[in-house]
């Protein structure tokens, strides 16, 4: 997915991005949940649990990309300005664990 995330403060990521959808495909799909949670991607190497990788390729990205576990957030789904490809099984297990490791559960 592709998400308008302005306006912004500090260090939170700002502008068009590619981000992950995290919510649960029936939230996703139900029109009475207006919110969905997504976690923004940058270019930017980074290490640790925290920032999984995403090959480009199926995930739609041109360049190898970090999910920013760290900045989890829900949006509007007006914000989503489209969608861009999928993660592997692999990326989404690793999404799945700093997501585990970032909110204690």
């Amino acid at each position: 997915m592709v998400v308008g995330l302005e306006p912004t403060v500090g260090h939170e990521q700002r502008g068009r991005r590619p981000c992950v959808v995290v919510s649960d495909d029936t939230v996703v799909g139900e029109q009475r949940y207006p919110m969905l949670c997504v976690v923004p991607l940058t270019s930017t190497g980074i290490e640790g649990a925290l920032y999984p990788s995403v090959q480009p390729g199926q995930s739609g990205l041109r360049n190898l990309s970090y999910v920013l576990v760290d900045q989890l957030r829900s949006v509007d789904k007006r914000r989503i300005l489209g969608s861009a490809g999928s993660l592997t099984r692999s990326e989404l297990e690793s999404v799945d664990t700093g997501l585990r490791l970032y909110l204690s559960l």
